[in-house]
């Protein structure tokens, strides 16, 4: 009897780890209460990454090889089979109480194993303070996407810190080299030191935990997470406080930089190895690492590049031998000199800006004649910089690229595609577009591809709403060829005012490529379905970004008269137009108000809750501030070129920072046709004090979306259009 006793615990005991294992049930929990019980899950071997769906009495069934592949074929029914997408903007579905059959089976497989996901500057523009609830829901819409080689960023300060104290540095002087929450990338990059720090003790024991619970979910999926390697980065007095060789770049955008350690100094093995082995244990050990040696460094004449490859690759492999080397494929990097006797399978390359500026295959103006050569890589999409708010896209740029570089019979190292965006939770179909193409072998056409999205993302086919989006399709989403701008088409009201505003940030690059009056014929149609799609939240949050785009295109026109009327002397008119800029800026304000996507208090609370004291609050606080307006001190901000980078269109920025600064410009102006002197603006003088307030905005949406954005679009563009 106790045998059997025994025996029927075990048995129990071995069925729950099974159940407990498998991480769909909770997955789909999360989606929806009650929603496992309406799926079949079935985990099955497959030569190559697969989805099946298919039916089991009123049940759907979904096979895979994988728990990511078989996330990603739920998700496929949801939207294909019962219109239901799940997007940043809400991961959670009311699923009819029986759902739509499948009445055919249906199976997708794919030879691009590798779909990559982040760049280290979206864990600085989108996530520094994201909590476990919110990365949780990023974990689920990264499976949901067929993601499954994500990096994993979170808490590499913390073996930093671990590491700089066993070699000697104190507490001080850690924290004066590792920067703030808001600014980790870029420290992560070699590109500064200590910006936005110091970070308290809490800090560390916040990311720490937090990323434990981020790579056990990870793992719980199948995921190979990619964890930051160590490539050289040493603090900037490393040769006084070590005794090191090292090489010291030049200022990035105004910042000292981190130091390179030569890969030929006798001590990199030994430093390499204490990074890892700290690493390890705090994280466990990966199959992929992501170093990216001499990133925007420019001339690395000092540093024998060969040896530097050589070294890193050595590191890494001590660790793991099965290890992989993941290194981005950005302007003159990966150098060809660093990798040109490493072997196959050891180094795998991001094209980061495939969409656009693809350095193998097509031509373009970072093209390589000889592409990575021997090495593997993938065609990734990087789409937004900053994490500035716009729609945007290259639809016809991205299949034309990415199926003649598939087909292309030199491209037999292509290993699968990735999402290198710096900011996210932005323009959903352009990323629903892009983690599709793997699991569709032949090139289709945006047009078709957009219908049946429109019916996975609203749940119902409307000839208003294709007529909306096929506008944008073919014009906002349609960046052509040979148009290199980098993001979306920037709001002027966001940026700091001139005679001649165009871009607001310097790196954009920004080209007009299409009719602006476009999106207001596209908002129109949106607002005229409104009414049949309330309650509707992915329709909800679009026709709020669509309004939007219209409005800060409308306000790039006045903008133009405004400055024309000023140029022509016409005075009535420049207070006319200018007037009319401001009032649109707060229109604008009034209408982001009604998304927390839109809000500058949904950052700012993110932030203010990663403290544990006041102090700590306040630190994040200036950290979430600086970020988004100035990025640095006044020499950064107004020569650095980073100054408004991240520019956010935004309730209550809008209002509060962007509308002084037009204020003021414009009353400049009206004083000069007023036959007064010109008097220069110290704009830092107006931007910094909004960095040192901690004055609350609120984080949940205010008002009626549908009935503020009809509000607004007749107050902008007039009711009838006139």
């Amino acid at each position: 009897m106790k045998l059997r006793i025994r025996l029927l615990t075990f048995i129990l005991s071995v069925s729950s780890l099974v159940l407990s294992a498998n991480p769909i049930e909770g997955l789909l929990e999360r989606i929806d209460k009650g929603a496992s019980r309406k799926f079949v899950i079935e985990l099955q071997k497959g030569d190559k990454d697969f989805f099946e769906l298919d039916r089991k009495g009123q049940k759907v069934v979904v096979r895979g090889n994988s728990y990511v592949n078989i996330a990603t074929g739920i998700h496929w029914y949801l939207k294909y089979h019962a219109g239901i997408q799940l997007s940043w903007n809400g991961m959670h579905a009311t699923l009819p109480p029986l759902l739509p059959p499948v009445l055919q089976k249906e199976r997708h497989d794919t030879s691009l194993s590798l779909r990559y996901d982040f760049n280290y500057c979206t864990y600085s523009y989108t996530m520094p303070f994201w909590d476990w609830e919110r990365w949780e829901q990023e974990i689920d819409w990264m499976v949901l996407h067929g993601i499954n080689m994500p990096l994993a960023a979170v808490g590499q300060e913390c073996v930093w810190k671990n590491m700089l104290l066993r070699l000697g540095y104190d507490k001080e002087e850690v924290n004066r080299f590792i920067a703030g929450p808001a600014f980790l990338a870029w420290w992560a990059m070699n590109n500064l030191e200590g910006w936005g720090g110091p970070n308290p003790d809490s800090w560390y024991v916040r990311q720490e935990a937090l990323q434990k619970k981020i790579l056990k979910r990870m793992r719980e999926y199948g995921m190979k997470p990619v964890l930051p390697g160590y490539s050289g980065m040493v603090p900037n007095n490393a040769d006084e406080k070590l005794g090191l060789n090292i090489a010291k770049p030049e200022l990035w955008n105004g910042f000292t930089r981190p130091a390179f350690l030569q890969p030929t100094d006798s001590r990199f093995a030994e430093i390499a190895a204490l990074y890892y082995r700290e690493q390890e244990r705090l994280f466990g050990k990966s199959d992929y690492y992501s170093m990216d040696p001499f990133h925007e460094m420019g001339n690395a004449s000092s540093v024998d590049l060969d040896a530097a490859g050589q070294a890193v690759m050595q590191a890494m492999k001590r660790v793991n031998p099965k290890a992989t080397w993941v290194v981005q494929g950005w302007t003159e990097n990966p150098r060809p000199e660093m990798m040109k006797n490493l072997r196959n399978g050891d180094l795998l390359v991001l094209d980061l800006f495939s969409e656009c500026r693809p350095m193998w295959g097509i031509p373009s103006i970072w093209k390589r004649e000889k592409g990575y050569e021997q090495h593997d890589w993938v065609f990734c999409m990087l789409l937004n910089f900053g994490g500035n708010v716009g729609l945007h896209g290259r639809m016809d740029q991205l299949l034309e690229n990415f199926y003649l570089t598939k087909n292309h019979p030199l491209a037999t190292h292509l290993k699968g595609i990735g999402l290198t965006m710096e900011g996210t939770e932005n323009n959903p179909m352009m990323f629903e577009l892009m983690c599709e193409l793997p699991w569709r072998p032949d090139e289709f056409s945006k047009e078709d591809w957009l219908k049946d999205y429109l019916f996975a993302r609203y749940g119902q086919r409307d000839k208003t709403v294709e007529e909306a989006w096929t506008l944008l399709a073919n014009t906002i989403y349609d960046c052509p060829f040979g148009n290199n701008q980098q993001g979306p088409h920037e709001s002027i009201f966001c940026g700091r005012p001139s005679m001649n505003n165009f871009q607001v940030s310097s790196w954009s690059k920004m080209q007009n490529y299409y009719d602006p009056t476009v999106t207001e014929d596209a908002a129109r149609l949106m607002l005229e379905a409104a009414d049949r799609y309330r309650g509707n939240n992915n329709f909800e949050y679009d026709l709020v970004d669509i309004v939007r785009q219209a409005i800060a295109d409308k306000g790039r026109i006045i903008y133009n008269r405004t400055i024309a009327d000023f140029k022509s002397f016409d005075k009535r008119s420049f207070r006319r137009h200018s007037q009319q800029f401001l009032t649109m800026l707060l229109e604008q304000d009034k209408l982001l108000g009604t998304r927390p996507e839109f809000m500058v208090g949904r950052w700012i609370d993110w932030a203010r809750r990663a403290g544990t004291t006041g102090k700590e609050k306040d630190l994040y606080e200036w950290n979430a501030r600086v970020q988004i307006t100035t990025w640095g001190n006044r020499t950064c901000a107004d020569e650095g070129g980073l100054r408004d980078y991240a520019h956010k269109e935004w309730n209550g920025i809008l209002r509060d920072f962007y509308y002084k600064r037009w204020a003021a410009y414009w009353q400049t102006l009206q004083e000069q046709l007023d036959g007064k002197p010109a008097r220069p603006l110290d704009y830092y003088a107006m931007e910094e004090p909004w960095t040192l307030e901690h004055n609350a905005y609120p984080a949940t949406a205010q008002g009626d979306c549908i009935e503020v954005a009809r509000e607004v679009f007749g107050n902008v563009f007039g009711k009838q259009g006139e």
